[in-house]
């Protein structure tokens, strides 16, 4: 019983694995602010530093990493996020990122186009994207 206990409590703290924002290895960014990051994901900033149109790929709402990265990286709740989007979209001054159905998808369309952004559960490198250090 000792034992049981013992390890529900090395569990319970066990660091979550981090939420890492990626890029498409092309885009000059190594690092960015808080607010830097928040405001490519809200899609305020529609172009990287050397001209290149960003394009944002997300996982659903309801999706867990989503909901964490969101609320850890960003600051925000994922209804906020969403309704920043919405606003953008109904005046017609941005479109809706592109959504995709795993963190394997997220690679992949992340690494295969030009200006991409988007997040991973943990910094393994992958072939084609880059994380980005936020502070």
């Amino acid at each position: 019983m000792k034992g049981l206990a013992c390890l529900t409590f090395a569990l319970f703290l066990a660091p979550a694995a981090a939420q890492v924002l990626i890029v498409n290895e092309s885009t000059a960014v190594a690092e960015l602010t808080r607010n830097e990051a928040r405001l490519y994901v809200t899609m305020r900033l529609k172009q990287w530093p050397d001209g290149t149109q960003v394009r944002l790929f997300v996982l659903p709402d309801d999706h867990d990493l989503h909901q964490r990265f969101v609320n850890v990286v960003l600051g925000l709740y994922p209804y906020q996020l969403r309704r920043v989007w919405d606003r953008q979209i109904f005046t017609g001054t941005g479109q809706a990122p592109t959504r995709v159905s795993s963190e394997d998808e997220m690679i992949q369309r992340v690494a295969s186009t030009p200006g991409a952004i988007g997040y991973i559960e943990s910094s393994e490198p992958s072939l084609g994207v880059r994380a980005v250090q936020i502070h």
